[in-house]
């Protein structure tokens, strides 16, 4: 799809179906980090998981909140001990740093709250498109499509571009105009429920899938 033209009928037609069914099956289409609704925690949490698991991240995080609960503690606190207490979630050099250097950031720059807006968000250490739009859509409902691996493995397969496509920006290009904005955190939320239970990285059974009449990977697999 061109930068500037309209999604089709088609793929309209098709987000829609999709959204539907994926709503039937999991109604209750929560956030896998458990984040108590905090900004500050989701923000933090979002970084970890990074080539981690969410479940590891909610584990890790009992112990970390307790002595970083705050951009005000974190910014106070050495990196080397946030570093100690986010170990096992891999690359925690990285993720230490970046997360210390963002509560002094927030402190500094924004009183202590999380800011709200992409602008500002993009322009912490470690932020990119995907923590932005998860924060802007679970806080504020007005994020765009969080386009991480699974998600664009998934719509590959049933159709919304070609399977295997990697570039989360086009993705998210391609995405958001099918989507209505305010369902957008919960689309994504359950297209990554549905990948776990379903359409896993590893391999698909489109046999059980309750969307396999609408998904191209599906029929190709029935022809």
């Amino acid at each position: 799809m061109n930068k500037n033209s309209k999604p089709s009928k088609k793929l309209l037609l098709l987000a829609e179906e999709v959204g539907e069914r994926l709503e039937r099956i999991y109604p209750k289409a929560e956030c896998a980090l458990d984040f108590k609704g905090d900004p500050w925690r989701l923000f933090v949490m979002a970084r970890l998981s990074a080539q981690c698991t969410d479940k590891r991240v909610n584990e890790v995080s009992e112990e970390l909140f307790k002595v970083i609960p705050t951009p005000h503690a974190a910014a106070e606190t050495p990196v080397e001990r946030i570093e100690e207490l986010v170990r096992s979630c891999g690359l925690f050099r990285e993720k230490a740093k970046n997360i210390s250097e963002s509560a002094k950031i927030i402190v500094e720059k924004h009183g202590g709250s999380v800011p709200d807006t992409e602008e500002e968000l993009l322009a912490l250490p470690g932020v990119g498109r995907k923590i932005a739009n998860l924060l802007l859509g679970d806080l504020y409902g007005r994020g765009g499509i969080v386009c991480d691996t699974h998600l664009m493995r998934i719509c590959g397969r049933l159709g919304f571009y070609e399977e295997g496509m990697k570039d989360p920006v086009k993705c998210e290009r391609i995405m958001n105009p099918l989507v209505p904005m305010e369902k957008r955190a919960d689309f994504c939320h359950r297209v990554v429920f549905f990948g776990r239970e379903y359409c896993t990285a590893r391999g698909n059974d489109c046999r059980l899938c309750p969307l396999k009449d609408v998904c191209r990977a599906g029929k190709k697999k029935n022809e």
